[in-house]
């Protein structure tokens, strides 16, 4: 069974998750790390808990979800998983976050691949991969049926969605994304963890999404 743990990071409210399992192995997810005090954070969680971190997982490659990677990978010598389309995004992460008085190492860039379809795995876990462009071209979300979860990104916010005016950005895509990946895929009492803001569910978005309920008035769910 999992057992998340979530984090605010940086000043945007970037959402990091870190799920475990009975056996103690975890995953982080969008470790958007900006300071020396987010660092003790998520260290002393992960110690207190006596977890042991095996992959840090990205949602999609934007800056203000990366800027913890190099820290992560070197505190835990574990590798970074990132969907193809996404790892060039990594390489202008530590120029973006200078932008903004940041400072921060290169997130490494000897990644391995997140794919839509498979499965990524810690301790008795698995997680299915779901590719869902729109917001970028890698975006992902992390679903567990099992554990009623998914991991959303900046793919579908609380009633809405992310942003795609940016230069990853496709309306057609994130639409489809919505509408024919995950409103078929995830189940109706699954919580929604986003990449910021609170917490949902699908049964709230269906209901209230106004991106989702187009779904309903295209027929999409009959």
């Amino acid at each position: 069974m999992i057992t998340l743990k979530q984090f605010y990071l940086n000043e945007l409210r970037e959402c990091c998750y870190i799920l475990s399992d009975e056996t103690n192995e975890c995953v982080i997810v969008d470790p958007g790390i900006s300071s020396r005090s987010e660092q003790e954070r998520i260290v002393k969680y992960i110690s207190t808990n006596s977890l042991k971190p095996v992959k840090l997982l990205c949602t999609h490659g934007h800056f203000d979800h990366t800027m913890g990677n190099a820290f992560i990978t070197e505190t835990y010598n574990i590798p970074t998983y990132i969907h193809p389309q996404d790892r060039e995004l990594l390489t202008v992460t530590k120029r973006t976050c200078q932008m903004f008085g940041i400072i921060v190492n290169d997130p490494p860039l000897n990644t391995k691949d997140l794919k839509g379809g498979e499965d990524v795995t810690f301790g008795n876990t698995s997680l299915q991969v779901i590719h869902t462009p729109g917001h970028t071209h890698g975006s992902v979300c992390f679903y567990s049926p099992e554990n009623k979860i998914v991991l959303t990104g900046d793919t579908m916010f609380a009633g809405s969605c992310g942003r795609t005016d940016l230069p990853e950005g496709d309306n057609e895509k994130m639409f489809n994304s919505l509408v024919n990946i995950l409103v078929k895929t995830i189940k109706p009492d699954t919580a929604i963890y986003s990449g910021h803001g609170p917490n949902t569910t699908m049964t709230e978005e269906l209901a209230h999404n106004p991106y989702l309920r187009a779904s309903t008035w295209l027929g999409f769910l009959q």
